[in-house]
């Protein structure tokens, strides 16, 4: 043997990474399930289920191939590593970059060699290239740039419908009664039930574990959900869980799918005129823009970024966060309870409401952020850090935003059907039954009101402030309510 080839649970596709040209014949491949990722913090035991039994069953395919492959359990990864390499006479270890600044400091002190990360469409150096070149970091002059680069829905130098995007068309709220397609369920083998014994989980069959239950998934959206996504991917309803969002993010973000086969399969049915543009161009901006997007921002601003806090945030997280029964607003309620069923709600509920009620209310940015790591299973560290600090909270003073996603109660009752039977009203700002979204949507304002002043997306907003003549009894209720939040009693 040559080589070590060690592949971090997010690198689980045979045809990139480090694996691309893998030989069983000179390679022995690493595996290493660390006692530090499954107990360092309170994951969401769905979260650690699909990535282990993801990565078992990879192990388990490469094995199948012909390869050596050593899979171990360790107290770190760089144990695991260390017991591999006493066995094979320390051998060279070679990994594709990882996906964390921690991860990348630790295997490279440890003297693991590096080639590129291509489980991305923009290689890092062209992104950053892109970013060094920009005054502000707007992901639309990013997302034009590589419909360009990668001739994604373009004719020629103009793109396909003779528009970037078609937000306006994908903004609608949710039919009064939602009956779609339902979404795949994956079996359990034997390898899931074993991971789920040891991790003493209950799992659902929301997730597959294998590329090829990865691939149904990819086949299912495409063929059930994909014409109706774009028009409804910013609606929430107690009707369905999941509308026609694709469920692909796990397996884009463990490997177990490329965005180049996204963007394939989605560009196939697209060109047979049975899928709207609206929905084509949403879901094609998702991987190669928005995702392309953060994952460059991530490493472009550096590992310090994470720690930002420019609106000297300081409250505790919310009770609620883990616990609905803590609360009475009932989108919270709903969105919570779906997380801890399956780990997963689509990108309106993590931003509009997880992260704009944790911006509101002041909750300390570290905190939410630890959070939103833990409960969702498509959470990787280089995909929250920038979502939560930059676009979620606002922590970062608008250096990837240029405002910050603040809303009231008003926005929730447009886009979804929540506030109905709920014990808050969202048009209301003062009194025991006011929203407490539009309650503290108008406090964050008056708090922050000389930051906000300067900024030409807020200034509206700001001066709205003066129209209001409720406001000290609004401040009054919003220390009400902050309160009754700690309290699990709002």
């Amino acid at each position: 043997m040559k080589r070590i080839i060690y592949i971090p649970f997010d690198h689980l596709h045979r045809n990139y990474g480090a694996l691309k040209d893998a030989n069983p014949k000179e390679d022995v491949i690493a595996f290493v399930e660390s006692a530090r990722m499954i107990t360092g913090r309170a994951w969401h035991k769905e979260r650690l289920f699909f990535l282990i039994s993801s990565a078992r069953h990879f192990a388990k395919s490469l094995e199948d191939e012909g390869f050596t492959v050593e899979y171990i359990k360790a107290p770190t990864t760089i144990d695991g590593l260390d017991e591999i390499n006493k066995k094979y006479k320390k051998l060279p270890i070679v990994c594709a970059e990882p996906s964390s600044f921690r991860a990348f400091n630790d295997l490279k002190t440890h003297g693991v060699t590096f080639i590129d990360n291509d489980f991305f469409l923009t290689p890092r150096a062209l992104f950053n290239q892109w970013a060094s070149e920009q005054k502000s970091y707007l992901m639309e002059n990013f997302y034009r740039k590589q419909r360009t680069r990668l001739n994604i829905l373009m004719e020629g130098k103009d793109p396909v419908g003779g528009a970037w995007n078609f937000d306006k068309e994908n903004r609608l709220p949710p039919p009064k009664k939602y009956d779609g397609p339902k979404y795949l369920e994956h079996t359990r083998d034997e390898i899931d039930k074993q991971v789920a014994k040891e991790l003493g989980h209950t799992p659902t069959t929301t997730w597959a574990t294998t590329r090829k239950g990865a691939l149904a998934q990819l086949k299912n959206f495409i063929d059930n959900h994909f014409a109706d996504f774009g028009p409804l991917e910013d609606a929430m309803t107690t009707d369905n869980w999941a509308l026609h969002h694709s469920l692909l993010s796990p397996y884009l973000n463990n490997g177990l799918l490329h965005p180049t086969e996204l963007i394939h399969a989605a560009m196939k049915a697209f060109k047979t005129g049975k899928v709207p543009i609206e929905s084509a161009e949403g879901f094609i901006r998702q991987v190669i823009g928005w995702r392309e997007y953060v994952n460059g921002m991530y490493w472009f601003l550096g590992a310090d970024y994470r720690n930002n806090n420019q609106l000297s945030a300081t409250g505790p997280l919310l009770p609620l966060f883990r616990d609905p029964s803590t609360t009475k607003m009932n989108c919270m309620k709903q969105t919570v309870s779906d997380i801890n069923d399956r780990a997963w709600v689509h990108h309106i509920p993590r931003l509009m409401l997880l992260s704009n009620l944790a911006l509101i209310t002041g909750t300390n940015p570290q905190e939410f952020l630890d959070w939103m790591r833990e409960v969702f299973i498509d959470a990787s560290e280089w995909v929250m850090v920038p979502n939560v600090i930059g676009m979620g909270v606002h922590a970062d003073g608008g250096q990837m935003m240029t405002k910050p996603y603040a809303a009231g109660g008003a926005y929730i009752s447009r886009m979804s059907n929540y506030c109905k039977g709920c014990a808050y009203n969202p048009k209301l700002r003062v009194g025991d039954d006011a929203c407490p979204f539009t309650t503290l949507y108008w406090d964050f304002l008056d708090r922050h009101k000389e930051a906000f002043a300067k900024n030409h997306r807020m200034s509206q907003q700001v001066f709205g402030l003066k129209r209001l003549s409720d406001l000290p009894e609004l401040k009054q209720r919003a220390q009400e309510l902050l309160e009754g939040l700690q309290k699990g009693t709002i």
